[in-house]
């Protein structure tokens, strides 16, 4: 019942910009994450929202050139992407908690997506 669904992934060269949407449906969630592993490399958190609030946290290597939102009539969180760089290349997951709290820890997420593949060419 519950389903998260990634979209918007592809091949960019560096420096190009890609948004990606997560579209959530079964349950209302507070904590909505944006996750990414390379391969060879452990998962990763890459951002969280809070739903309701709209508070965001990041982490360090993308500041300022990540920025995620949600529009909750629509049940989408988006992740956009802005000066990618190769080691931005990953698989791109979106992940859903009932938590208070919304941390980056990918063990905390008990919903996830299947992913959508983002590729930065040098």
């Amino acid at each position: 019942q519950v389903q998260l669904v990634e979209s918007g992934g592809g091949s960019v060269q560096a420096g190009g910009s890609l948004r990606l949407s997560c579209v959530v449906s079964g349950y209302v969630y507070n904590c909505i994450g944006w996750f990414r592993q390379a391969p060879g490399k452990e998962r990763e958190g890459v951002a969280a929202i809070y739903t309701i609030s709209g508070r965001t946290t990041y982490v360090d290597s993308v500041k300022g050139r990540f920025a995620i939102s949600r529009d909750n009539a629509k049940n989408t969180v988006y992740l956009h992407m802005d000066s990618l760089k190769p080691e931005d290349t990953a698989m791109y997951y979106c992940a859903a908690d009932r938590a208070a709290y919304c941390g980056m820890a990918p063990g905390q997420y008990g919903y996830w997506g299947q992913g959508t593949q983002v590729t930065v060419s040098s």
